[in-house]
């Protein structure tokens, strides 16, 4: 794995914690919304990564790493964000506009605290990338002192 290569993987890392903790930030802004636009109580989102998998192309540049099989492979791609299929939350509130017949209220499935862990695992996810990008970037610069000299 070279140089450009290990700053683009901690970049596809960055983007697709960014839409992670972006979903998450709506599943807790929605933790009340009992009406939505499909009808019912808003579905926690859950957002679903997979291993990057693009084709490599070939390059002139000699500290380009694309003609290595492994660089083709390498980083992170967010598939797609899920609505989580869990029941709803049910709160017994006859007086709520969006109670059924027997007075339950159908509440979204989201656990604030389930959210909030999951939101801090992104955080230090994110860090963890700007961190590689920063080693990377040290190394490279320590190479090229070294080539000075």
């Amino acid at each position: 794995m070279g140089l450009y290569t290990s700053i683009e993987v901690s970049a596809t890392g960055l983007s697709a914690q960014r839409l992670a903790m972006d979903v998450i930030a709506n599943n807790i802004a929605n933790v009340n919304t009992t009406r939505t636009a499909e009808g019912g109580p808003f579905k926690r989102q859950l957002v679903v990564f997979a291993q990057k998998n693009d084709a490599g192309t070939q390059s002139a540049n000699p500290l380009d790493d694309s003609n290595d099989p492994a660089a083709s492979r390498a980083g992170v791609d967010v598939v797609g964000v899920i609505k989580d299929q869990s029941p709803d939350k049910l709160i017994y509130d006859p007086s709520h506009p969006d109670a059924d017949a027997q007075g339950y209220v159908h509440m979204p499935n989201i656990e604030v605290v389930k959210e909030m862990v999951d939101m801090m695992a992104a955080s230090r996810a994110y860090e963890a990338n700007v961190t590689a990008i920063q080693e990377s970037r040290q190394m490279g610069a320590a190479t090229l002192g070294l080539l000075r000299a």
